[in-house]
Order: C-alpha cells, then sequence, then structure tokens
C-alpha cells in the first residue's frame, strides 16, 4: 500500500498505536478460526463512526479492499483479507451496552462481547437468546455480519430474529440508520435484515439495537444415549412433531464422545453411537410434564437410558460433555474443517445415514455434533494439513457434504456463513439467477467492491481447496 495513504489514515485516527503497520502484528490478523492466511497491509481498530466513515470515503476514493473484523472466531473466512488492503478491527470498540428494561432492548457498540450482553440483560430479569458457542470470545458486531445463531436456536431464532436496529456505515463512507426502535417497523425495504448476515459486503455496523426477551422461570435438562445413531435422529423428529419444542437439542455422535473422554472423562459411554442433550425452559409445571414425556418418546425410539437431571449442578455437568467437544476433537489432528450443513428437521435420519457413508467411502476423520433440533448438524473432519493426500480426500468429502444437504432440501450454512469456504457451491443452491440477484445488490451498494471483496460469491473456476495450493 501507499506510504502517502497510510499517512492519510493515520491522520484520521488521532492515536497512532490503533494503526499497526508491523509484520507481527499484520500476521496476527491473517487468519480466523476457518482455514487459509491472507497478510493484510495495514490493520486499523476504529473507535468511532466518524472515523469507519473517513476511512471508507479514502478507500472508496482509492479503490482500497476493506475487511471488517471482530475476534475472529468466524468458521467460514468471513474476515480474511484475500487480496490484501486494511482490515478493520472493531474488537476494540466496546464503549455501549446500555439495557433498557422498559423497552426490551440493548443498544451495544460492535465490540461489545455477546457474552456480556446476555448478563447484562439476565441481572434485569432478561434474556438475549442467540448463544454462538463462542460467545464468551466472538463480538456481537461480527455475530450480526454472520447472522450467527447457536443452541437456543431451535426455539428462539438465530442472531437475525433479534435486530431492530442499526447505525451502519457504507461503503461510500455515508452513515445510514435502519429500522429503530420499535418491535413493529414495515417502513419501505427492511435493511436491517439484508444487512444482518451479509458478511460484512454491504456496510459495517456501528451500532446496534437488539430485541430482548423476559427470562424464562425454569429450565429441565435430559440425556438419552443411544445405540444406533439413526434412532437418535428419528427421536429428535419425533419429539418436535410430538408437539414438544426443546430451548435446546444438542447431538454428539460416538467420535465425540470418546474424543471428550479421552481428553477430560465425565463417565460417558463410549461404546454408544449416539447422545441427545435436551434443554426445556418455560412454566415448572408445564416442563415437568415434557420432561417426562421427552424420556418416553427418546425409549421408545431406541434409547439404550435417558437420564434426568436432578439438580443445576447436575444439568451443567450434563452439558459439559457438549462444551468440550471442540476443544477435544482437535487433539486428535491439528486441522479441523468445521461445517454447518442443515437439513429440514424431517431429513435429520437421512444426513446421519449420508454422513456414516460419507465417512466410509473417504477413509476420513468425520465428527458429527451440533443442533440437531433444528437440523443444523456440524460434521467436523479431523485432519492435518501437512497431509496432501488426506486433505485431497477431505476436499471431496466436504463436497459430498454440501451436495448431500442441499440435495435433502436443506441449505450450504445454518448460522457460519459462506465466506470463502462455501463460496463454490453458492449456485448449487441458490441457482443462476438467484445469485445473479444478490450480485446485483452488491453492485449497487458497493459500486467499486472495495467492502470485503472475495467473499460469498465465487471467483471464475473458484473450486474448495484446502491445501497450500490456495
Amino acid at each position: 500500500m501507499d506510504e502517502k495513504l497510510i499517512e492519510y489514515i493515520r491522520e484520521l485516527i488521532p492515536e497512532n498505536h490503533r494503526v499497526l503497520t508491523d509484520q507481527a502484528d499484520l500476521y496476527s490478523y491473517s487468519f480466523d478460526a476457518s482455514f487459509g492466511m491472507h497478510v493484510p497491509e495495514l490493520v486499523v481498530q476504529p473507535k468511532h463512526t466518524d472515523e469507519v466513515a473517513a476511512i471508507m470515503k479514502l478507500a472508496n476514493q482509492y479503490h482500497i479492499p476493506i475487511y471488517p473484523r471482530g475476534q475472529g472466531t468466524s468458521l467460514s473466512g468471513g474476515p480474511l483479507p484475500v487480496k490484501g488492503g486494511v482490515v478493520l478491527d472493531l474488537s476494540k470498540w466496546d464503549s455501549k451496552l446500555e439495557i433498557d428494561a422498559e423497552d426490551m432492548v440493548a443498544v451495544v457498540s460492535p465490540g461489545v462481547l455477546t457474552a456480556d450482553i446476555h448478563a447484562a440483560a439476565m441481572e434485569s430479569g432478561l434474556m438475549y437468546p442467540p448463544d454462538p458457542s463462542s460467545s464468551h470470545v466472538s463480538t456481537i458486531g461480527g455475530n450480526l455480519a454472520e447472522n450467527s445463531g447457536g443452541p437456543r436456536g431451535l426455539k428462539y431464532g438465530v442472531t437475525k430474529d433479534y435486530v431492530i436496529g442499526l447505525e451502519v456505515v457504507t461503503p461510500e463512507g455515508e452513515v445510514i440508520q435502519t429500522g429503530g426502535r420499535t418491535i413493529k417497523n414495515v417502513t419501505g425495504y427492511d435493511l436491517t435484515k439484508l444487512i444482518v448476515g451479509s458478511e460484512g459486503t454491504l456496510g459495517i455496523i456501528t451500532e446496534a439495537i437488539l430485541r430482548l426477551t423476559p427470562k424464562p422461570p425454569a429450565t429441565e435438562t435430559l440425556m438419552a444415549l443411544f445405540d444406533d445413531i439413526v434412532d437418535s435422529g428419528r427421536a429428535i423428529s419425533q419429539v418436535l412433531s410430538g408437539g414438544i419444542l426443546p430451548a435446546k437439542m444438542e447431538m454428539m455422535d460416538q467420535a465425540s464422545i470418546q474424543a471428550v473422554e479421552n481428553y477430560q472423562p465425565l463417565g460417558l459411554p463410549t461404546d454408544v453411537e449416539a447422545l441427545l442433550l435436551v434443554e426445556l425452559d418455560g412454566h415448572p409445571a408445564a416442563i415437568k410434564q415434557e420432561i417426562t414425556d421427552t424420556k418416553h418418546i427418546c425409549l421408545q425410539a431406541g434409547a439404550r437410558e435417558v437420564k434426568v437431571a436432578q439438580t443445576n449442578d447436575e444439568a451443567r455437568e450434563l452439558w459439559k460433555a457438549r462444551k468440550l467437544v471442540s476443544p477435544a476433537i482437535v487433539r486428535v489432528k491439528p486441522t479441523k474443517i468445521s461445517e454447518d450443513a442443515t437439513v429440514p428437521r424431517s431429513k435429520i435420519p437421512d444426513l446421519f445415514q449420508a454422513l456414516k457413508e460419507i465417512k466410509e467411502k473417504h477413509q476420513v476423520d468425520l465428527v458429527v455434533f451440533g443442533h440437531a433440533g433444528d437440523g443444523n448438524l456440524h460434521p467436523n473432519i479431523i485432519a492435518d494439513k501437512r497431509d496432501e493426500e488426506e486433505m485431497k480426500r477431505v476436499e471431496k468429502a466436504v463436497e459430498e457434504i454440501f451436495e448431500t444437504a442441499v440435495k435433502l432440501g436443506g441449505t450450504l450454512s445454518g448460522e457460519h456463513g459462506i465466506g470463502t469456504m462455501k463460496s463454490p457451491f453458492l449456485e448449487m443452491e441458490l441457482g443462476e439467477v438467484g445469485v445473479d440477484m444478490m450480485k446485483r445488490m452488491k453492485n449497487s451498494w458497493d459500486p467499486n467492491h472495495i467492502l470485503n471483496p472475495g467473499k460469498i460469491f465465487p471467483e471464475p473456476g473458484q473450486r474448495l481447496v484446502l491445501t497450500d495450493e490456495s
């Protein structure tokens, strides 16, 4: 990048330590939680809307690629600076976290940690339901850009369902307000919904108004163990079709269970093919009956054993297994390819069967866990990126996972976004015309294509590559 442009940016940011040019700093922004490394030419840490607006005006004038970023927990490559340019690190901008209990909203800066919003809401008897697994380290700005989900998505929906207003800086450096503070707002096009989940390609979110809900009065937790993973899929479908809507309904396969037991033994049986964790919330009397009904359905579907937590401590112990899956599986091999193929609930057993076949066909270490209640599974392939032959098999397995999800009427992503990892497959789900309509929106918002280029839309001939040739 031209030194003059760097000096222009330094003039826009009053504290020079928020403009990073050292190689060590640049390399620390060259990756996220997905795959690939791309070193930016400059990193800026803005803390005010006018700073973002001024940088975007400059970038638009000189056609400099800009990549907004939170804590880099993205699993789809969303913040990677694939074409050089400037990374805007918004994770330091955490100055505002206001809870208005009467309006039941939170007003937040983009760098506030998602778990902190939920904790602040709970102090007022409210809750912020979206709970990505990384919520204790991920920022709300990143969650909004990727439209993240989490275990509560089954009952409460994903991030977009709780965003009612935004302040956004456009690629041309203008500041706009979308939505507002009211629950009902049907004025004009719903730009709030368009921006949330646009993966930082249409605008940079500098403030958000989030809808809060009442804190549920009680919860109950159950664990069901299955000798056949397909039976666990049937149990999920039968619980939901039986009129029970859990707050969380998570699944772990045998490989996940074995990895957890090797990592931190919890006394889980390693010979079962799957376990289900179910949390119900609501009125105490209602969920007592529902937990009994859920236990009965699981046993009828073939569960070997069902355990209902009798205390909050027992419930926390049951959920501990799910929380340990990610750190446990990376001890098996160093490279983790984490996907979030999602299918209609009725197709969950079919997806389980297909994943078993893909694992055997390509001889890959495929681990399955995730938010099975809403069809949002996380097939994770554990590999070693230094083994090129293995990575080629992984590429084929990942392609077949996506193809299977779409054939079953599902989608490429339930909560991770498209980024760089899934863009080669976008047309497979949306079709040529569907992709073209999205490109027209992008062209209208960002005519010079400076905002997060290389994401969502594939380059001509682009394919999934998980080796160093990427």
